[in-house]
């Protein structure tokens, strides 16, 4: 019990100061001083002193030795902090997690993808359509969805990974404009997501491949950044069907640990629409062009 409650505290302070290390002095009104500051962002004294509380028991809570602080000292770091948002409600749910408050999660052992959600995955044909687990691999898709995703599916099933595809995929880094951005957004939410189980092993293994394999990864992961997208716009530049602007919706599953239906479409009558409806096409090029709904259950 002990050393859960330790690295549930840990988490919470790496999310402290990875926080800490994206705000200015001069963000706070504070002076910035003279000369070079060896710690980027504020002090640990700095804080201590905009939210009001010791520097002793701030250096506790980011050492992860401090796992119990009052929703008041949480909300006074999150001011300090300029949190915001989906950033502001990580923080509470770190510090919830830290003092057990907050169960943590279970692991998300269970890939299997309802009949019911496969039905619908194909009722929504011709737009291009998926689900993801928790931590973004990709369980089922409709045919337009398998073909919106080119190359994914040449890795083994466990490794179908949507995160992963962005980083280490040739295709996947080529597919997305710009693709700075959308991979900036990516490891937010997988921030997001990762939710009340930082530790759990599908994100461990993950996170541990792609630290060690792609510095960009590593340095946004770092950040600490977090934003959990419910829908929004993605550019593509496809190898089959050319350059298309889709907008995506985001639905969460009930009773499923966290898989989510992510479904795109496209204005009517655009020239988006038409190349998003040509990846549904037999003839669009990509392999298994005529091949049933897609199901990766196991």
């Amino acid at each position: 019990m002990g050393a859960a409650t330790d690295a549930r505290g840990t988490e919470l302070g790496r999310y402290l100061k990875a926080r800490r290390a994206q705000v200015r002095p001069e963000d706070v009104g504070l002076p910035a001083g003279a000369g070079l500051r060896r710690t980027p962002g504020l002090r640990r004294e700095e804080l201590a002193a905009v939210a009001g509380v010791s520097v002793d028991y701030y250096i506790r809570l980011e050492r992860g030795r401090e796992t119990n602080p009052s929703p008041a000292v949480v909300d006074a770091l999150g001011r300090a902090l300029r949190l915001r948002g989906d950033a502001y409600e990580r923080l509470h749910e770190l510090a919830e997690l830290a003092s057990g408050r907050a169960a943590e999660l279970p692991a998300c052992s269970d890939h299997t993808v309802r009949d019911s959600v496969l039905r619908m995955l194909e009722s929504v044909r011709p737009l291009p359509a998926y689900v993801v687990s928790r931590f973004n691999r990709v369980l089922a898709a409709n045919p337009p969805g398998r073909r919106l995703l080119p190359g994914l599916w040449d890795w083994p099933e466990n490794q179908r990974n949507l995160t992963r595809y962005l980083f280490l995929h040739p295709v996947g880094r080529t597919l997305y404009e710009p693709w700075g951005e959308t991979v900036a957004l990516s490891v937010a939410h997988l921030r997001a997501v990762a939710g009340a189980g930082p530790d759990d092993p599908e994100l461990t293994a993950l996170v541990g491949e792609l630290v060690l394999k792609s510095p960009e990864f590593a340095r946004l992961w770092e950040r600490y950044d977090v934003c959990e997208r419910g829908g929004g716009q993605k550019c593509f530049r496809h190898p089959q069907v050319g350059a298309m602007t889709l907008t995506y919706e985001v639905m969460r599953l009930a009773r499923t640990g966290g898989q989510r239906m992510v479904v795109y479409q496209a204005a009517p009558g655009s020239a988006d629409e038409e190349a998003m409806f040509r990846l549904d096409a037999v003839d669009a090029g990509c392999e298994q062009a005529s091949a049933p709904l897609l199901s990766l259950n196991g």
